[in-house]
């Protein structure tokens, strides 16, 4: 499954050089994994209310282009690997047919301690893992 989700460039969001600061597109990201956590059914504050939580455990970006104020954004996150415990969501932002970002994002579940455990049968939802295809 492949999530798509738009956002338009704010002008607080770039710096002195007028493009996107490179931070921000960890929050551009992060929209982008909600949306597909939501999108396979996944209610992220019932199991954060359950005392659980999902943690990034790594991400891996590479900048293509730069993305400017106004700039309408497109992300696509889809699952590439799932295990017990974690996974990885592969990331895109996009503009029109130009790769502005491209992002591998590691994830794992945890307890109330933050520790990583195997993912209880109710959260282990069929979207996070990917297609077979």
């Amino acid at each position: 499954m492949v999530c798509e989700c738009r956002l338009t460039v704010r002008t607080y969001e770039c710096d002195s050089y007028g493009h996107v600061n490179n931070a921000n597109y960890l929050n551009y990201l992060e929209y982008g994994r909600y949306e597909l956590l939501r999108a396979v059914g996944f209610k992220y504050p019932e199991m954060i209310a359950s005392g659980y939580g999902v943690y990034v455990a790594r991400i891996e970006i590479d900048y293509k282009k730069a993305a400017v104020t106004d700039d309408e954004l497109l992300i696509r996150s889809w699952p590439i690997k799932k295990g017990a415990v974690s996974g990885v969501i592969q990331q895109r932002i996009l503009r029109g047919d130009d790769i502005i970002a491209e992002a591998k994002v590691t994830w794992a579940f945890v307890d109330s301690r933050g520790m990583p455990i195997k993912i209880p049968p109710e959260w282990d939802l069929p979207g996070l893992k990917p297609d077979k295809t």
